[in-house]
Formats: C-alpha cells, sequence, structure tokens
C-alpha cells in the first residue's frame, strides 16, 4: 500500500509540474506582444511633427489611436533612425493618400531613453521623410512604449495594424535591415479587404 501511495504522490507531482511549466510557459509567451484579436489599446503621445492638415497642434499630448477611432490604422513604433524608418514612412503616407475612401490612418511613435532624445529624432526623422499624412509622435511611456502593447523591449521597430479597434496583425523586427516593406504593405492590404 505504501508503494502504490508514492507511485501516486510522484504522478501527481509530476502532472502537476507539467502543468505549471505549460502555464508557466504561456505566460512567458504573452509577456511580450499584441495578438490578433486583442483591444488595440488607448495611449497618450505627444506631436512632434508630420501631419500639418490633422488639426493637432505639435506639442499637444493626445490619444492617436482614440482620435483614430475604429478606423483601420498602422501603429509604427522604433527605437531606431534607420533610413528604413524613413521609407517606411512615405509607403504608409502613400498608402493613406490611396484609401482615403476606407479612411485608412498611419502614425510613428519614436520610443528612447528620453523624452527629449526622442523628440529631436522624431522631428529629424519627419523631415527627412517629408510625408504630410503621418504624424511623428513620442509615447508617454517613451522607454517602453504603451505598458498595455507590451512591446518586445528588443525589438528595433514594431508595426500594430489595427481595425474596429482590434488587433488585426503585428510586424516586429529585431534589426532594421530585416524590415520588409513589402510585407507590411501586404498586411495593410489584407486588413483593408
Amino acid at each position: 500500500m505504501k508503494r502504490w501511495t508514492s507511485w501516486l504522490t510522484v504522478l501527481v507531482l509530476v502532472v502537476s509540474s507539467a502543468a505549471i511549466a505549460q502555464e508557466a510557459g504561456k505566460k512567458k509567451a504573452a509577456k511580450h506582444g499584441l495578438k490578433s484579436g486583442d483591444p488595440l489599446g488607448a495611449f497618450y503621445v505627444t506631436k512632434c511633427a508630420g501631419a500639418e492638415s490633422d488639426q493637432v497642434p505639435v506639442g499637444e499630448n493626445l490619444c492617436y489611436r482614440c482620435k483614430n477611432g475604429s478606423r483601420p490604422q498602422v501603429i509604427v513604433f522604433t527605437r531606431t533612425t534607420d533610413p528604413v524608418v524613413v521609407k517606411l514612412a512615405k509607403r504608409l503616407d502613400a498608402a493613406v493618400r490611396g484609401h482615403e475612401d476606407a479612411q485608412l490612418r498611419a502614425f510613428v511613435c519614436v520610443l528612447g531613453e528620453s523624452k527629449e532624445k526622442a523628440e529631436a529624432e522624431a522631428k529629424k526623422l519627419a523631415a527627412e521623410a517629408g510625408v504630410e499624412q503621418i504624424p511623428f509622435v513620442v509615447p508617454n511611456d517613451v522607454t517602453t512604449g504603451p505598458e498595455n502593447y507590451s512591446l518586445d523591449p528588443n525589438a528595433a521597430i514594431t508595426i500594430v495594424l489595427g481595425n474596429e479597434n482590434k488587433v488585426v496583425a503585428v510586424y516586429s523586427v529585431e534589426k532594421p535591415e530585416d524590415l520588409k516593406i513589402a510585407r507590411v504593405n501586404r498586411l495593410a492590404e489584407k486588413m483593408l479587404q
């Protein structure tokens, strides 16, 4: 009887350990990043440059995600000023103009070590891009991005596509040179269908 009880105890411990490990793995996987179908949460930013026609003055703190409402939108979070960000902004500007009927919106959030440095980088990126429809902003949570988005701290660029207040797709790269702008275009086109 003691042997049977010992085996049963071992079996219960093994099964419990496996269940705990599986749950911990799920929590770790969910720790970074939004998933398709998640709510597209609100977060506040300071406008630094761009989108002069959107009637938001430079320096205003607002929720662009909220301003865009349930419209389709592309939110770019960048920790880099690599030229690929300028190319992406130009492509998004063209997409916004080309999809006026769908009311597509986009904005670029520059993350950094400090608000001052990120604001300077946002202004520099906006000047280099020369786009008309894309605001360049700095999130209030400048080092990590919005807490409710759980951005991967190792990602140089994270792009969140949303529609009807839900996440449609997320695309992240650790190195700017790995960003495929054509993939962003395909994701946006699919979102607009």
